[in-house]
C-alpha cells in the first residue's frame, strides 16, 4: 500500500507539472522525441533471433587470433564465404538473353550456406537503387530460388526476411506477400521481424491496419520473448511511428481480454503523447501506478521528456531526485531527454544546469548528449558557447557525429563565419566523417543566400563526386512535385 500511495502521489504531482511545450524547431534531430522511441524500440533483439548464420560468425577472440596468420576453422570459413559471395554476384551482373544464370552458378561448385546466401541478398539490396529495381528483385529470387534447390541447404527464416526486404525495397508487393505464405507453408514461424518488414512496407500504402489484423488473427506468429503478440505488435509499431494504430491494437487487446504490462503502458503512452492526447497519458499514468506497475526506465525517460519539452525545469529536478529516491539512478540518455526537451522549449540556461548536474552525477556525457546541448546554443545564437564544448568534447575523447558538424557549421554560417563553415566542412572528412545530404543542403543554402555562388558551386561537385547525386535529383524532383 506504502509503495502504491507513493506512486499515485508521484503521478499526481507529474499530471500537474505535465503539459504541451513548444518547439524551438531548430535541432538537427528529425523529432526530440526519438530519444524517448530509439530505447524501446530496442528493449528487445528480435532482428535476429531465427538467423542460423550467427553461430556461423566468428567470435571477436577468434577474429584477435587470425591477426598472427592462422586462420582458425570458423575464420576460414566466414572468408570463404564472403568471397564466394563476390563470385556468385559477379554470375549474377552478367545475367540477361542468351545467358544462363543457372548453369553458370552451378560451374562455380560452391559449398551453399546461410551464410553465403545472407552475404549474396545483402549485396543485392545494398545494391538496389530506383533504376535498378525490378532487375535487383529479379536476380534476388533467381538466386534465391537456385540455392533453395541445392543439396545440403535449407533456407531459414532469415533467407526469407532477407528475400522480403528485396522485394519490399523494388516495390515487389504482390511476390513480397506471396513468399511469406510459402515461408508459413514451409513450417517457419512468423516473427517481429516478419511483422516489422511487412508493416513498414504496408504503412506507405495504408494497409498497415490489415496486415495487423492478420497477425493477431496468426497461429504462427512467434511472439517471445514478449508476454503475448499484442505486444509484439506494439513494439514493432514504435518504429514506423504507426501511432493511431497502436490506439487501436490497444483496444483489441484489452477486448480479447489481455491485461497489459509496463511495456504496453510505455508504448501505448508514447503513442498518445505523440497524438497530442494529454489527458489519456496521464490516465494511463494512473492506471500504471493503480495496477501495481512501478515506472521503469523507458517510463523515466518518457516523463523527463514531456516535462522538458514543458519547460517545467523545477519539475524535472524532483522527477530525478525521486529517481534516486527509489533507487533509479538517471542515465545519460535520462539527461540528453530532458535537455533536447529544454533545449526545443528554448531553455538553453537550463539544458546547461542538467548537463552539469549530470557530470557531477558521475555520468559521462556522449557524443549525443554533446550535440544536444551544442545545438541548442547553435539555436540560442550562442556560438562561442557551442564552439567551447564542441572542441571540449574532441579533448575528452567524444568525436562529432554527421549531426554535431551540421549544427556547428550552421552555427558558423548563422554568424556569417563561411570560412570557418567550409574549413569545418573540410576538418570532418579528414575525421573520417562522411558528410550526407543534410550537412551538403546547410552549406550550401547559407552559402548561396550568402551570394557566395562560387563556394556553393564547388560543394556542390563535391557532393556529386562523393555520390550524393541520386539525394539531389530526388529532392530536387520533390520540390516541382
Amino acid at each position: 500500500m506504502i509503495r502504491l500511495y507513493k506512486f499515485s502521489h508521484f503521478s499526481s504531482a507529474c499530471r500537474m507539472m505535465c503539459h504541451r511545450g513548444s518547439s524551438s524547431g531548430g535541432g538537427n534531430f528529425v523529432d526530440g522525441f526519438d530519444f524517448v522511441e530509439e530505447p524501446l524500440k530496442k528493449m528487445s533483439r528480435l532482428e535476429y533471433k531465427d538467423c542460423g548464420f550467427m553461430d556461423e560468425m566468428p567470435t571477436e577472440r577468434e577474429n584477435e587470433a587470425g591477426h598472427g596468420g592462422h586462420l582458425t576453422g570458423r575464420q576460414h570459413f566466414f572468408r570463404s564465404a564472403k568471397s564466394d559471395a563476390k563470385r556468385v554476384l559477379e554470375v549474377l551482373q552478367q545475367d540477361g538473353p542468351g545467358f544462363n544464370t543457372k548453369a553458370a552458378l552451378g560451374e562455380l561448385r560452391l559449398r551453399v550456406s546461410g551464410l553465403l546466401v545472407r552475404e549474396v541478398l545483402l549485396g543485392i539490396l545494398r545494391s538496389t537503387d530506383h533504376s535498378s529495381k525490378s532487375r535487383c528483385a529479379k536476380l534476388g529470387y533467381k538466386f534465391f530460388a537456385w540455392s533453395g534447390s541445392q543439396e545440403n541447404y535449407k533456407h531459414t527464416a532469415n533467407s526469407y526476411h532477407l528475400m522480403m526486404e528485396i522485394f519490399a525495397d523494388c516495390d515487389e508487393f504482390k511476390a513480397m506477400w506471396r513468399l511469406v505464405d510459402e515461408m508459413i507453408e514451409k513450417g517457419f514461424p512468423t516473427t517481429a521481424r516478419t511483422f516489422n518488414i511487412l508493416i513498414c512496407t504496408c504503412g506507405e500504402a495504408g494497409l498497415a491496419k490489415r496486415v495487423v489484423e492478420r497477425f493477431i488473427k496468426s497461429k504462427t506468429f512467434n511472439f517471445r520473448p514478449f508476454k503475448h503478440s499484442y505486444n509484439a505488435i506494439l513494439h514493432c509499431l514504435i518504429g514506423p511511428k504507426q501511432y493511431k494504430l497502436i490506439e487501436w491494437v490497444y483496444q483489441q487487446m484489452l477486448a480479447d481480454g489481455h491485461t497489459p504490462d509496463i511495456l504496453t503502458y510505455n508504448v501505448v503512452m508514447c503513442a498518445n503523447y505523440r497524438l497530442g492526447k494529454l489527458d489519456k497519458f496521464h490516465r494511463l499514468l494512473d492506471e500504471m501506478g493503480t495496477r501495481g506497475f512501478s515506472p521503469d526506465f523507458h517510463t523515466y525517460n518518457i516523463l523527463l521528456h514531456v516535462l522538458g519539452k514543458g519547460d517545467k525545469p523545477l519539475a524535472a529536478l524532483n522527477l530525478l531526485n525521486h529517481m534516486k529516491e527509489v533507487g533509479f539512478e538517471p542515465s545519460v540518455l535520462h539527461f540528453t531527454t530532458l535537455m533536447d526537451g529544454l533545449s526545443r522549449a528554448g531553455n538553453i540556461e537550463a539544458c546547461r544546469y542538467f548537463f552539469d548536474e549530470m557530470v557531477k552525477n558521475g555520468c559521462v556525457p556522449d557524443v549525443v548528449c554533446y550535440t544536444v546541448i551544442i545545438t541548442g546554443y547553435i539555436v540560442a545564437g550562442e556560438l562561442d558557447k557551442a564552439k567551447e564544448l564542441f572542441d571540449e568534447m574532441i579533448l575528452k575523447g567524444q568525436l562529432p557525429n554527421v549531426f554535431t558538424y551540421n549544427s556547428m557549421i550552421r552555427g558558423f554560417c548563422m554568424a556569417g563565419r563561411f570560412s570557418e563553415a567550409c574549413s569545418l566542412f573540410k576538418e570532418m572528412e579528414e575525421r573520417g566523417c562522411s558528410p550526407n545530404f543534410l550537412v551538403y543542403s546547410t552549406l550550401v543554402s547559407n552559402l548561396r543566400n550568402a551570394g557566395k555562388l562560387t563556394e556553393a558551386h564547388e560543394v556542390i561537385r563535391h557532393m556529386v563526386e562523393q555520390g550524393q547525386y541520386t539525394h539531389l535529383i530526388s529532392k530536387v524532383k520533390g520540390k516541382r512535385h
